[in-house]
């Protein structure tokens, strides 16, 4: 449907079309086919378009649209948190329609089932058998839309809209040809576009007058796809789109909305778990808002709440065991016994394989929190029934139902404009702040702007669970690993997350699953016998996707041990890796090129070492080669070399981008970062406790490389974190001699 000025739709007013059944009228789960059919007969089979087109402006369908000076803009319903994905969806349009990047704008897209992720599905139905795949996929992406799911996470941003995109750009594209092939009476197949015009021999029309002249009423002409030599712009490095606005100032971030008549709110929450507010008291002239587990003050400035806030006198009690130390032994006592937890992949007679002296080695990691640069923060307004957010939010599904289900409101009666991250890292897909934000503001009835200290950032984070396991091995008599058996006890994210936020869709226990070991439950290495055991130990602190989730400590886990069972093989850890990878073509060719440009096998400064580390996770493949040392009593990274295959890279420089972020977050975190609990409160609250990687101590030499292997297109900003502590770690026993199990690597290796 095409659309040239926009409608009576005001998305700023809220007068939006009815097109989505409420989350309370609208069930559906995994299975459950009663409501599957209900949700079914609820479902419309047409929806309204929810994208507008400003005056002077054309939709060419609910992706491209091209204004009167030729300018065209796409719709990303995709969070932008600096992984460049507004830029990456406007090249992908850009190529398949033959525009001007210069001529290239985004527009964040609504909410709406046209932008649902329905690639969510296939890359959840992936490692079915092909005889069912299709199918489940397809009915995955039926349920997805029906949800109207949007997320961004799990590196699948370019991956699930790749395909949708190009189809959306060739269709506008052969509406454009279309258009002026009538008004030079040729034949629309031998006219094409370029550059932002459409062209036939000798004849030139700009976009800006093409589009002028498409009947809206035509049915589109069956687009075509280009062919990979047609597209100029894949694999080319373009200016950012998101970055002009980022260095002028005038980009907006969750802090920098402001809304008339607003006033700010500073915040207080309770210990991690199931906390209560008991009591609250404040002075007479502070303005108090109380929640089940929080106690918030409002007034004209920030400064003047959090002023307010430290005048209320709270507090909360906590039903269950608070968090503390008692974790990390429960942890560790899960890890090293034989009670609990179950196989969920096994192989072989692994306990003949083992023998009896096996290999043992334990690992641990501690909980993580996601110290974005940006804390939780929301704006909110509550008036005349409806309510309108402006957030930072990885998900506007998840944000309109808790919106919604807090105030009592339909999800179409809630409105959320997204704003830039200032980091996501699978954080802001929580919605606490913005619950939070559109109680005070219904219970002060004005716009309120809730921003959280950086104390509650790091308090009532969603944390990256610790990991406690224990790895058994043995190699054969041709120095190969002949059994291999990890038993790994951590809390399922998965469980934590759903409960929170798809309560209906949860599991009511946390049960053995492979997905909570991602990344252990099946490696790429040939061996023996192999088991993998998931021990789920319950615990209080509530969890959250972290970047690259159960792969940031299975690859710490796997990889260390790989080389641990390298050295007992008496091989070079890289020639022990590619013989047990003949099988697995891409992984030795990403390995060799990282040890190429990582300068494997030449000598090191005194006191250093290098190590290596290669691991798979969405759909992409990352080996890290790294030389460190200790100097002066601290670990010193001199170089990071990272070589990624994820297909083929459509934005290169964006690839490079994130595996460098990556290796320094990855670096950060094996170095030195960690959270621990007492009597249910973090010790760490800021940053003068949780250490982060300084610019003075981040490696002199950081350098990537892509290999474009032509395999289905694999994810970016997630698969180059997992790999960086084992290869650190393995660089630093190369180092000192001494091996760490356990991180921070920082606590093993500093005077």
């Amino acid at each position: 449907m095409l659309q040239r000025t926009s409608d009576a739709e005001d998305r700023g007013s809220g007068k939006r079309g009815r097109f989505m059944p409420s989350r309370r009228g609208f069930l559906i789960g995994t299975g459950a086919a009663v409501g599957l059919v209900v949700g079914y007969a609820l479902w419309p089979r047409r929806w309204p378009n929810a994208w507008t087109a400003a005056e002077g402006e054309t939709l060419l369908g609910p992706w491209v649209k091209i204004a009167a000076d030729g300018q065209v803009t796409v719709a990303v319903p995709q969070a932008e948190m600096g992984q460049g994905i507004y830029s990456g969806f406007a090249q992908i349009v850009a190529d398949e329609l033959g525009a001007d990047w210069r001529m290239m704008a985004v527009e964040p897209a609504p909410w709406h089932p046209a932008y649902a992720h329905v690639g969510l599905a296939r890359e959840g139905t992936a490692g079915l058998p092909p005889m069912v795949r299709d199918l489940a996929a397809r009915a995955g992406e039926e349920v997805i839309r029906r949800l109207n799911l949007h997320m961004t996470g799990g590196s699948t941003s370019v991956k699930g809209y790749h395909d949708l995109l190009r189809q959306a750009a060739a269709e506008a594209r052969a509406r454009l040809v279309a258009a002026a092939a009538r008004e030079w009476r040729v034949s629309a197949a031998n006219v094409d576009t370029a550059n932002g015009f459409v062209i036939y021999k000798a004849n030139r029309m700009a976009f800006a007058q093409a589009v002028a002249l498409v009947d809206p009423d035509a049915e589109p002409p069956a687009p075509v796809l280009r062919a990979v030599d047609a597209r100029p712009l894949e694999g080319r490095v373009l200016p950012r789109i998101d970055l002009p606005p980022k260095v002028d100032g005038s980009a907006r971030f969750g802090a920098d909305v402001r809304v008339p008549g607003m006033l700010y709110a500073a915040i207080r929450q309770g210990p991690v778990g199931d906390s209560k507010l008991v009591s609250a008291a404040a002075p007479a002239d502070v303005r108090m808002v109380k929640g089940a587990n929080w106690v918030a003050v409002v007034a004209p400035t920030t400064w003047e709440a959090k002023r307010g806030l430290g005048a209320v006198k709270a507090s909360f009690s906590t039903n269950g065991r608070k968090a503390g130390p008692w974790i990390e032994q429960a942890l560790a006592k899960a890890a090293s016994g034989t009670d609990g937890g179950k196989a969920v992949a096994e192989d072989g007679d692994l306990d003949g394989a083992l023998g009896a002296s096996p290999i043992v080695a334990d690992y641990a990691l501690p909980f993580l929190a996601h110290a974005c640069m940006e804390p939780m923060t929301a704006t909110a307004r509550v008036a005349g029934g409806q309510a309108e957010i402006w957030a930072p939010v990885q998900s506007l599904t998840l944000a309109h139902w808790a919106v919604a289900e807090a105030l009592g409101l339909e999800t179409d009666d809630v409105i959320v404009h997204p704003t830039l991250l200032g980091g996501g890292f699978g954080r802001k897909a929580e919605t606490d702040c913005l619950v939070q934000a559109a109680l005070i503001a219904k219970e002060v009835g004005k716009p309120v702007q809730l921003i959280w200290s950086r104390e509650e950032d790091f308090g009532s984070d969603k944390f990256r669970p610790p990991v406690h396991a224990r790895m058994r091995g043995s190699i054969s008599a041709e120095r190969g690993i002949a059994a291999w058996d990890a038993r790994i006890a951590v809390p399922s994210v998965g469980d934590s997350f759903m409960g929170r936020n798809m309560p209906r869709l949860a599991s009511d226990e946390d049960k053995p699953n492979a997905a909570a070991i991602e990344g252990a439950e099946a490696i790429p290495y040939a061996v023996g016998a192999f088991r993998a055991v998931h021990v789920p130990v319950p615990q209080p602190v509530p969890l959250g996707y972290w970047r690259s989730v159960g792969h940031s400590f299975s690859a710490f886990l796997v990889e260390s041990f790989v080389d641990e069972l390298a050295a007992a093989a008496l091989t070079d850890p890289l020639e022990f890796r590619l013989r047990l990878l003949a099988d697995k073509p891409r992984h030795a060719a990403v390995l060799k090129a990282a040890a190429e440009a990582g300068r494997w096998g030449e000598a090191v400064p005194a006191g250093f070492g290098r190590g290596i580390a290669v691991h798979e996770s969405f759909g992409s493949i990352v080996a890290i080669v790294i030389e460190a040392g200790v100097v002066g009593g601290a670990v010193r990274v001199s170089e990071v070399v990272s070589a990624i295959d994820c297909g083929r890279a459509i934005a290169p420089d964006s690839v490079r981008a994130q595996l460098e972020g990556a290796a320094m977050m990855g670096l950060s975190a094996a170095l030195g970062e960690a959270v621990t609990f007492a009597e249910g409160e973090a010790v760490q609250r800021n940053f003068d406790g949780y250490s982060v990687l300084r610019l003075a101590d981040a490696p002199v030499r950081l350098a990537t490389v892509i290999v474009n292997s032509g395999a289905p297109l694999g994810g970016v900003g997630e698969p180059g974190l997992p790999p960086v502590a084992p290869a650190l770690a393995n660089a630093l026993y190369k180092a000192t001699g001494t091996r760490a199990r356990s991180l921070p690597l920082g606590q093993t290796y500093s005077a």
